[in-house]
């Protein structure tokens, strides 16, 4: 049995100094129950915690640790820039450099802007379509996270689209009033919304695979249907890559499905584990972004040469098709042998991944929305984290979450896990 008492005490501590007692609402463990863990330490796929625990980590900081934790060409490069200069708030050689790797795996990128995050980045998105288009109104899906921006904030309508209603306090209802919502994988909802709102949608933004409700990926036609749709309407698609990009495939989601958005927004993985965002697309839209043009965005750190050092470090691998390859055998090797455990212990879960994407829903249907997210057993699903915990696994701690994989896990790491999920199961 595993002891935490001393992230149970930092806990205690850290509760009278930030709201709920962290610092993002993810990390909180409200929805599996228990005392979150303090960290101390990271190294390859392992995470320490404060007690010196050790655990297989496919949290992986939600995503952007593509090689791993304290990779040591990451940290080198970090080393280096740091003896350098941290902050410069004027251009480096280091964000040509990153731009121009995300630009031969992405080649539908024709021009770039980088901010500090994944929030700003789908913020900015959404305002230079605005502008492009000369259009208010966005349409996004239920169960479709694109950070904490005001307008992104609205309640998932059921049905066929519904005017967006404020889903947090401090967000005035005018402010959402112009946000759409209708459920993922509905063809049929996007097509009523144009012939509703056609002349007035700006942006369809969304994410190719979701990874705020599980992972969910688009079903077949939808994204070409989405595509056609928009580009009949002279309406931008926003592909929202924040969580999916570098992590569904080494080109992203376009290399996935073979759809072009207009925009894509980024983030995470494009920094190595360092606070990056970014959002480009089509030369004719980005060109309207101050200096060149006249849709205002600015950031002091944007561009930072400690996120693009570590961005380097971390996406220039990814430039060598090997490297995909092993990801993706690693991964298909730990998932298939999750999906027999439970098969041999009778427990209903269907495990849906994309890439190094992955989820364990506790539920013998399909989930491709939000509704049948939500019907996934979600007590069974805390008691096999609390259980994964104690067998020194380091799982998302919600059902609604997506689990990682990197470069630095091993067969090594793949049959601890699998050992500790047959175990688990069993005890189901």
């Amino acid at each position: 049995m595993k002891t935490t008492t001393r992230s149970e005490s930092l806990f205690s501590e850290a509760r009278g100094l930030f709201p709920g007692g962290v610092n993002s609402p993810a990390r909180a463990f409200r929805s599996v129950g228990g005392t979150p863990l303090f960290f101390q330490s990271g190294h390859g796929p392992y995470l320490i915690d404060a007690d010196g625990n050790e655990y297989i980590d496919f949290v992986l900081s939600w995503g952007p640790l593509l090689r791993g934790h304290a990779h040591p060409e990451v940290v080198e490069a970090l080393r280096t820039q740091a003896s350098r200069g941290t902050s410069f708030g004027a251009p480096s050689e280091r964000e040509i450099e990153l731009a121009r790797i995300i630009m031969r795996l992405m080649p539908g990128i024709e021009s770039l802007r980088f901010v500090n995050s994944g929030t700003e980045a789908t913020m900015s998105a959404i305002r230079v379509a605005r502008a492009y288009t000369k259009r208010d109104k966005i349409l996004k899906f239920q169960g479709n996270y694109h950070g904490h921006g005001d307008f992104f904030l609205v309640q998932a309508g059921s049905g066929v689209a519904t005017l967006g209603l404020p889903d947090s306090p401090g967000v005035p209802a005018p402010v959402t009033a112009d946000t759409l919502v209708v459920p993922y994988n509905d063809v049929g909802a996007v097509r009523e919304v144009i012939q509703r709102y056609g002349n007035e949608l700006a942006a369809v933004i969304l994410e190719p695979v979701c990874g705020n409700m599980g992972v969910v990926p688009a079903e077949e036609g939808f994204l070409r249907a989405v595509r056609d749709l928009t580009r009949e309407n002279g309406t931008v698609l926003i592909f929202d890559e924040v969580m999916t990009g570098f992590r569904v495939a080494s080109g992203g989601a376009r290399e996935v499905f073979g759809i072009e958005p207009d925009l894509v927004t980024l983030g995470k993985v494009i920094g190595g584990g360092l606070p990056v965002g970014a959002y480009g697309g089509a030369r004719e839209i980005m060109e309207l972004v101050a200096p060149e043009g006249p849709v205002y965005q600015a950031g002091t750190l944007s561009g930072n040469p400690l996120a693009m050092a570590a961005g380097i470090a971390t996406l220039g691998t990814l430039l060598d098709t090997r490297t995909w390859d092993a990801l993706e055998s690693g991964i298909r090797d730990l998932v298939d042998g999750l999906r027999l455990a439970a098969h041999e212990t009778g427990i209903p879960v269907r495990i849906q991944r994309v890439g190094t994407m992955w989820t364990v829903f506790f539920t013998d249907q399909p989930v491709k929305d939000w509704e049948g997210a939500r019907r996934a057993d979600t007590d069974r699903f805390a008691a096999w984290f609390h259980g994964m915990l104690q067998e020194g696994i380091y799982m998302p701690p919600s059902q609604f979450e997506a689990a990682f994989y990197s470069s630095v896990h091993s067969e090594v790491e793949t049959e601890k896990t699998l050992a500790a999920a047959r175990n688990v199961f069993r005890r189901l």
